[in-house]
């Protein structure tokens, strides 16, 4: 299984991202798709995830009303849209793949890991 994760780079506060997370050696349709970030010094967190068939999404309350998510199953590819980017939102991002049956928010549920991407956003 790989989760190929890309789209971050540098930017600055106020603007967009848009990430993506390529799947491939999995039954995409199947799992639960999550975002994770981890700043400098902190833990990994929780962004954001969005069901199978993509009809549910859930979003951090630290980015609610400025990420969203989406998925195309027939890409076997996820996609984060960040938007009014803001200077704490600097972290890596990390996709991952939850294959059990209701929509997982902890890092530990999760089966499947992408190697992750930089976002950095400037003042």
């Amino acid at each position: 299984v790989q989760l190929q994760a890309c789209g971050g780079g540098l930017v600055q506060a106020g603007g967009s991202l848009r990430l993506s997370c390529a799947a491939s050696g999995l039954t995409f349709s199947n799992y639960h798709m999550g975002w994770f970030r981890q700043a400098p010094g902190k833990e990994r967190e929780f962004v954001a995830v969005v069901s199978r068939g993509g009809g549910s999404t859930y979003v951090a309350d630290s980015v609610k009303g400025r990420f969203t998510i989406s998925r195309d199953n027939a890409k076997n590819t996820v996609y984060p849209q960040m938007n009014s980017l803001k200077p704490v939102d600097t972290a890596v991002y990390y996709c991952a793949a939850d294959r059990s049956r209701g929509i997982a928010f902890k890092e530990e549920e999760y089966d499947y890991w992408g190697q992750g991407t930089q976002v950095t956003v400037s003042s």
